[in-house]
């Protein structure tokens, strides 16, 4: 049970930090530049923070499209993956109200941090976006965590590293989920085409997540099989 309160834990505190900078800051992909760049960092060292708190409880996913890619590659069994996927939504659902309740009525301050697409970006262009990027971050998280070939105890900083490039990249088309719990807690508490278009941040990362470990099983896979092929 520990590893999935961490879980919880973990993803409030990505969903609290991350979207509540968004928030506070203002983040526009083109009219406020600045924000972009500290809402990047925010998500990314987030994650940095939770890697080195509860890495070590239960391996930090906080993210259901990671535990995707991990149960994918046999990292994980099924049933500790079903429970990490329900533990992180509840995270971000306590994030996500915490950072309504903290904005609601305030001056200037709107919404959640829900992603949408951004002007100009239909709806096949920002699932591409969330697929392809998702693939990315997934891989990095696969590769640098694995047992072997890894990065040992850089792995944290470096998938942090890896968030904010891929938020540096994203938020200009879809505000960059790449994470679906991430994406579904701000979603149902800010409503409107942030809901309509949800769809996109859940059916994008995992199918990013699925093209990640098909990479990492052909790249970086040390099974017998594998080794045949």
């Amino acid at each position: 049970m520990k590893k999935y309160l961490a879980e919880m834990v973990g993803t409030m505190v990505l969903v609290l930090m991350g979207c509540g900078v968004a928030v506070s800051l203002g983040c526009d992909p083109t009219a406020n530049i600045p924000a972009v760049v500290g809402t990047a960092l925010a998500f990314g060292l987030a994650v940095v923070a939770m890697a080195y708190t509860i890495g070590g409880i239960s391996g930090c996913h906080i993210n259901p499209a990671i535990t995707l890619g991990c149960l994918l590659t046999k990292r994980i069994g099924a049933k500790d993956a079903v429970m990490y996927i329900i533990f992180q939504c509840i995270g971000a659902f306590i994030g996500s109200a915490l950072l309504f309740a903290l904005t609601n009525g305030v001056d200037g301050l709107a919404g959640t941090g829900a992603n949408d697409l951004q002007a100009g970006v239909t709806p096949l262009a920002g699932c591409l976006a969330e697929v392809v990027f998702t693939c990315v971050f997934v891989l990095v998280v696969l590769g640098t965590t694995d047992e072997k070939k890894g990065a040992g105890n850089f792995a944290g900083l470096a998938i942090g590293l890896s968030l904010v490039l891929v938020h540096l990249a994203c938020i200009r088309y879809t505000g960059t989920s790449v994470n679906p719990a991430r994406s579904l807690a701000p979603a149902i508490f800010q409503g409107g085409t942030a809901l309509q278009n949800l769809w996109i941040f859940i059916v994008g990362p995992f199918v990013g997540a699925i093209l990640a470990a098909c990479i990492w099983c052909m790249v970086g896979c040390d099974c017998k099989k594998c080794e045949k092929q």
